[in-house]
């Protein structure tokens, strides 16, 4: 069985580098030889129950002296934990209809353009969809870090 842990930590500072405690939390993660997915607003983290739960004092300790002053933390284990799914391609037609939209590729459009991309993909529900962030980071060809924070400049 395996078990998978969600953690944000905050405050989140906007763009640029992602924040000390976030760096801090994954290092701690991977450190523990759990397999990790980075974002700097969130990340997974997977691994063995034992292994994964011996890990969490330290991820939740890295993270404070790294300046967090929330760390938000979620929990599933075994067949709750969703496999990779068809979702991409859902994802991909959405980022081509976009691209088709405005005329170029993702990764070609302006950063006004890039912007503009990432809130038709908000409007279309691309990032309800797992993983999405990462997705879109890559066509766009900037880091997560940079599309969390121009969906938080759309809101």
């Amino acid at each position: 069985m395996e078990l998978k842990a969600e953690f944000t930590t905050e405050p989140f500072r906007g763009e640029g580098e992602p924040p000390e405690h976030a760096v801090r939390a994954n290092e701690a993660a991977l450190e523990a030889g759990l397999s990790t997915d980075f974002g700097p607003l969130g990340t997974a983290v997977r691994g063995e129950p034992q292994a994964l739960l011996d890990a969490l004092p330290a991820i939740a300790r890295a993270a404070l002296e790294g300046g967090a002053t929330r760390l938000t933390l979620q929990l599933t284990t075994g067949a709750d934990i969703p496999a990779a799914s068809a979702a991409p391609s859902a994802l991909e037609r959405l980022i081509r209809e976009v691209e088709a939209q405005l005329g170029a590729r993702l990764a070609e459009l302006d950063r006004p353009g890039k912007q503009r991309a990432v809130r038709l993909l908000e409007e279309r529900g691309a990032f309800a969809i797992r993983k999405s962030v990462v997705t879109v980071a890559e066509a766009l060809g900037v880091t997560r870090f940079t599309v969390y924070n121009y969906l938080n400049r759309s809101s």
